[in-house]
């Protein structure tokens, strides 16, 4: 192990920092009601930066499970697990990032990039922050995790679980899921449940059963999803060769992400292994943009819940659990927060595919929502930017399909494709 990293880790209430050895089942302060948040201790050493550049570089030719983890090969940066090798993984993150010369062209920037989180085993970001949560789960003996999902979180939670050979609990809006992430916690054998209510409903239904009943919370107010999710930043940074973006920006649902790719970002300028700090701006759906209200309305003093509609389901959240984390990163990143509409996702989502790339319509929101901060001088020609692609194309199929053409049906005759391809101009 290096001569650095983040040590002594507990758990800071974000509102009062009082601190807990045993948290409350709902990971709520209960003096004050905020959520918590994994804090550290630096650990300085002249050579730290350097030496955890060169090991984590190292780890990647190792075949030891923990270090194929795009997750646990930085465990210096998130030490919640007394061994590594203890972790429940898939080895997920290892995600690419990918070049957008077409999009950067239509946003009017020089210099574009994605993360494509949606290349993770369930196929989104969420893989990243369950492996960690989960690998905590079954350390305290539980034999029942559960969430509350608009699907991706249902069905990482439930690949781990059963990775892990543990139970698991989905709780779903009725009819507001993509058929693809539920059929994904279904597969994995998770007790998948459809309650007549939205996402925030299955929220607070689900609180009601963690307090009753023996089972793990899972969502995003569970600070060890944080942990797991921040990593994306370490390994972001790792593919740019620590040369800090001007700008990243992220989809905006439960508002979790954000908070924890600010975070990951905060705690490597801790330690020296960047001197700078991206903006961090966060999108949000026209339809679902209780966090764009917060900042606009109430200067990021109060949030008020709005009734979440929009076809971008990951984003489709109106009651963010992690606002307040998210009107932290905000402020500390100096980016900006802004909504799209479901014109502008479609246009976006349909440019990422021409790029041979794809991604879910939440994820597309981002490239909608740098067109309007160019637009707006937020963003200048000249600025790096990266785009934060959370969910794989293939999550809501529907949706594409009645965005675009199906495929054609002709006769099954050589003449009849030649004249398709001469009437399209190929």
């Amino acid at each position: 192990m290096p001569e650095a990293g983040l040590t002594q880790p507990e758990l800071r209430c974000i509102g009062c920092n009082a601190t807990f050895a045993d948290p409350a089942r709902d990971f709520r302060c209960i003096h004050c009601g905020d959520l918590l948040e994994v804090a550290y201790t630096v650990e300085s050493s002249p050579v730290g930066a350097p030496a955890l550049e060169t090991l984590w570089r190292s780890r990647k030719m190792s075949l030891d499970p923990a270090d194929q983890s795009g997750v646990w090969r930085f465990r210096e940066m998130l030490p919640i697990l007394p061994d590594a090798r203890a972790a429940v993984t898939l080895r997920e993150g290892n995600t690419p990032v990918y070049p957008m010369p077409r999009c950067a062209r239509s946003a009017g920037v020089d210099h574009l990039l994605a993360k494509h989180q949606g290349m993770n085993p369930t196929g989104s970001f969420k893989d990243t922050g369950m492996t960690a949560a989960l690998s905590v789960a079954r350390l305290k003996g539980f034999e029942w995790v559960g969430c509350a999902s608009t699907g991706n979180t249902s069905a990482s939670m439930a690949a781990y679980a059963a990775r892990a050979g543990m139970r698991a609990l989905v709780l779903l809006p009725e009819g507001k899921i993509a058929w693809g992430k539920l059929a994904q916690s279904v597969d994995y054998g998770a007790h998948t449940v459809q309650l007549k209510t939205d996402f925030d409903g299955c929220v607070n239904v689900l609180i009601e059963v963690v307090r009753r009943y023996p089972l793990y919370l899972l969502n995003s107010m569970n600070p060890y999803r944080l942990e797991g999710q921040k990593t994306a930043a370490f390994e972001l940074m790792e593919q740019l060769d620590w040369q800090v973006p001007d700008h990243l920006i992220v989809p905006g649902g439960n508002l979790a992400n954000s908070s924890a790719l600010g975070k990951g970002f905060v705690e490597m300028r801790s330690i020296g292994l960047i001197r700078t700090l991206p903006r961090i701006s966060i999108i949000q759906a026209a339809g679902a943009n209780p966090l764009v209200r917060c900042m606009k309305e109430f200067g990021g003093r109060r949030m008020e819940p709005v009734k979440a509609e929009t076809r971008a389901t990951a984003i489709r959240i109106g009651n963010p659990a992690s606002w307040k984390k998210a009107v932290a990163v905000l402020r500390e990143t100096g980016g900006a927060c802004e909504q799209v509409s479901e014109e502008e996702i479609a246009a976006a989502k349909q440019e990422i595919g021409a790029e041979g790339i794809g991604c879910e319509p939440a994820s597309a929101a981002t490239l909608a929502g740098l067109k309007n901060l160019v637009r707006s001088g937020f963003v200048r020609r000249a600025d790096s930017v990266v785009l934060l692609l959370t969910g794989h194309c293939l999550k809501d199929p529907e949706y594409t399909l009645d965005m675009r053409k199906p495929a054609l049906a002709i006769d099954a005759d050589p003449a009849a494709v030649i004249q398709l391809l001469e009437a399209s101009g190929a």
